[in-house]
């Protein structure tokens, strides 16, 4: 039966998804366009107004400049979505700066492109949420209180909506982006007619500007850098060429190709019905007045029309963090896969999405609201260095390719890319220069930063990848294994113990008196439970119990390779996970004992369910006729073969290695190195369509539970890192898989701790 989590889990995002079903999560161009197009799009809602604010500066006589500017800026945004239509023809899998870059620039330089974009993404969702709010004041200025609770507030909506699944968002966001763009273009055509009898004069046409400086060539590439946010979001269609549907590279072109179009002349018109219209804009009007929204005044008044375009541009700029709701979480899996990121960011939710990226994602945008106290102009400031870094770095990348491998008409293409790469790179020193004092420089130290810590996480993997390989172990090594049973008193919980151990048949056994009183109370009836099993001996506690049994247990002579098992009985009272609190003093034994070296932990439970079973009195613990190990398997290296090793000792019936697979096909290559490394024990793949390692591996071993003789021992490769932030870095599969099997009859779970230095 679903817990009440799950339940609600459902209800928020969906039943869940198989694997198979990602096929047709693929996205029709028309529902492609809002997905990845929404950024773009909606950038021309506030393009114009940031061009113009930098020029009010210069007075009312400086606004004439805008039209020029933007012809200007129009000329780069043509450039660079035709260069990113090579791109994507080029790298039909997905064709990001990042990939670009690194392969044909190297290393180094597809980090930067990387770190670029990531915090590009990051703003994308900022700048849009915020300028969500700012729309939405506009049309009702009692609300302007409430600017950041708005956004953060959007935020939240938009990561739910991402949650559900991508084919989903983009039928939620089809209509806010088809809307807008149809009201943008009834609001030109509408005010064009109008000026055909004389152009009306917007309501700010009048309102003096101070002039505060003089036009400058400064002030005008400023200018130019601010407008150069109409060009943000133009390569998320490049990032996501494998969210389309078949042939990929061929829609996504032709996708880019329209939302081009669109964006060049929505940009162009509204800037020049702007210059028509005699709208005027500084910070003051801004704050509660668009520059689109002046100019659907002024051809509407505050009718019907007016308020559609309001409506539809706040949902718009909203739904416009869609477009990095769709390409971070892509990003971060590929640099998880590339190990530059954790690994956790590769999983995919139960809608076939990849909710760790959007959860990240949603938490640093939100951050970034507060920091900025939701603020656009100043938030705005650090958004285009990230852009045109990553479009300038991917145009070059392009170049290479096209000169290295020259594929047929590669001097075309190569012409094609290096003039955008020309553009953007030109663009990327105006952006750098004008915004820098403004708040772009946060972005461009920020940049290192983020690029130190995708080296220092690539680094650790390359280290643990060597480290797990290291010795090359062989699963036909023969070790011993002294097992260390703690007695607290004779109750189930013990007897159950006792039982496993009569399973395992183990050559020695050390039982040790933790309970309360003298041992001789306890030491007769151990000998009647548990024959052959070692006379109980009292553990002197006096340092405290953990530190007493770790103590102990260092001193137990063994081989260089022997392994000594802890086998702590537990009683559980409840199913809940407070069960933990409850039962602190066990919890740290285990927890401390995972640190000490070739040193093993059982877990042998009591179920809240069995407490009512009658005691064994009088004679020995019953056997258990069949001892099954299970040792789940991620991959082939040496804490897979300790593990196995380790089952081998404790003399199962039946032994099996089982790999959990999301996919068929990704067993294959694990088979064929499990032959290469000569692993002795069968290995089987069990396939996880929804991607539940805890509910596949609870159904397999409720197959062998199913006869009533049985004990199954899951037996657990452990990872146990030296630094605490390392555990950001590895998916604690174990942990969840023992969280699941604690409450399962008849199941003990041995964790096989590999130390990473």
């Amino acid at each position: 039966m679903a817990t009440v989590t799950e339940r609600l889990k459902r209800l928020v995002l969906g039943r869940a998804l198989a694997s198979e079903k990602a096929e047709h999560q693929l996205l029709p161009k028309v529902l492609a366009l809002p997905v990845f197009s929404s950024d773009p799009l909606s950038s021309v809602a506030y393009a114009t107004e940031e061009m113009m604010l930098a020029l009010a500066l210069a007075g009312a006589s400086a606004l004439t400049l805008k039209v020029p500017i933007a012809l200007a800026i129009a000329t780069v945004i043509a450039i660079v979505v035709v260069s990113y239509r090579q791109t994507v023809r080029a790298y039909p899998r997905g064709g990001g700066s990042y990939i670009v870059a690194r392969e044909n620039l190297g290393k180094i330089p597809g980090l930067i492109a990387a770190s670029a974009i990531l915090t590009d993404y990051v703003l994308t969702v900022a700048v849009s949420v915020t300028a969500g709010a700012l729309a939405v004041t506009s049309a009702f200025p009692g609300l302007a209180d409430h600017r950041m609770s708005l956004a953060l507030g959007f935020i939240v909506f938009i990561s739910l909506a991402n949650l559900r699944g991508l084919r989903e968002s983009g039928t939620l966001f089809a209509i806010p982006t088809y809307g807008f763009v149809a009201s943008v273009y009834a609001t030109l055509i509408a005010g064009f007619v109008t000026c055909l009898d004389g152009c009306p004069r917007a309501a700010t046409a009048d309102v003096p500007l101070e002039q505060l400086q003089m036009v400058t060539l400064f002030l005008i590439l400023k200018a130019f850098s601010s407008g150069a946010t109409a060009l943000t979001g133009i390569e998320a269609i490049a990032d996501g060429v494998q969210a389309f549907r078949r042939p990929q590279g061929r829609n996504a072109a032709k996708t880019l190709a329209v939302m081009g179009v669109m964006s060049l002349s929505m940009f162009i018109g509204i800037t020049i019905l702007a210059d028509v219209l005699h709208v005027r804009v500084d910070e003051h009007i801004a704050e509660t007045r668009s520059v689109l929204s002046q100019i659907g005044q002024t051809v509407f008044g505050r009718g019907l029309m007016f308020f559609v375009l309001q409506t539809f541009t706040a949902l718009i700029l909203i739904l416009a963090a869609n477009t990095a709701y769709q390409d971070f979480p892509r990003l971060s899996a590929i640099l998880a896969r590339d190990r530059f990121m954790p690994g956790q960011f590769k999983n995919r939710g139960d809608r076939l999405v990849f909710s760790n990226g959007i959860v990240v994602l949603s938490l640093l945008a939100a951050l970034l609201v507060w920091a900025f106290n939701a603020e656009l102009t100043r938030l705005i400031q650090l958004y285009v260095v990230g852009v045109f870094t990553a479009f300038t770095l991917s145009q070059s990348g392009m170049v290479r390719r096209w000169v290295v491998r020259k594929e047929p008409g590669w001097r075309r293409s190569a012409t094609i890319n290096g003039i955008g790469a020309l553009a953007t790179g030109l663009a990327l020193v105006v952006v750098a220069i004008t915004k820098f004092r403004g708040g772009a420089w946060i972005v461009i130290v920020a940049m290192p930063v983020i690029i130190a810590g995708l080296l220092g996480v690539h680094r650790h993997y390359e280290r643990v990848h060597r480290q797990l390989r290291a010795r090359g172990l062989r699963t036909d090594m023969e070790v011993g294994n002294v097992m260390v049973v703690l007695v607290a008193d004779l109750g189930l919980a013990t007897q159950d113990a006792v039982a496993w151990l009569r399973a395992v048949r183990p050559s020695r056994v050390i039982p040790l008196y933790v309970g309360p009183g003298p041992v001789e109370e306890v030491a007769a009836e151990w000998e009647r439970l548990a024959p052959r099993f070692g006379t109980l001996e009292r553990l002197d506690t006096g340092d405290g119990m953990v530190r007493a049994i770790r103590d102990h247990v260092r001193g137990i002579e063994r081989g260089p390779d022997d392994f000594v098992t802890v086998v702590i009985p537990e009683i559980l009272t409840t199913k809940s996970l407070f069960q933990l609190f409850r039962t602190r003093t066990t919890f740290m034994i285990k927890a401390r004992l995972l640190f000490e070296r070739r040193v093993a932990v059982v877990d042998s439970p009591l179920l809240p369910e069995e407490h009512g079973r009658p005691l064994e009195t009088g004679g020995p613990v019953l056997e258990l006729e069949r001892n099954v190990c299970l040792v789940p398997v991620s991959a082939v290296h040496d804490p897979t073969a300790r593990a196995l090793i380790y089952a081998k000792s404790l003399n199962p019936n039946t032994l099996e290695a089982v790999y959990f697979a999301e996919e068929p096909e990704e067993a294959d290559a694990l088979f064929a190195e499990w032959r290469e490394r000569g692993f002795d024990v069968p290995l089987s793949a069990v396939e996880t369509p929804f991607r539940d390692l805890s509910a596949a591996i609870v159904e397999e071993v409720r197959r062998h539970t199913a006869r009533g003789d049985t004990v199954v021992t899951v037996v657990l490769p452990e990872f146990v890192v030296s630094k605490w932030w390392h555990h950001l870095m590895h998916n604690q599969s174990a942990l969840a898989i023992k969280r699941v099997l604690l409450f399962e009859p008849r199941v003990v779970v041995a964790s096989v701790p590999s130390h990473l230095d």
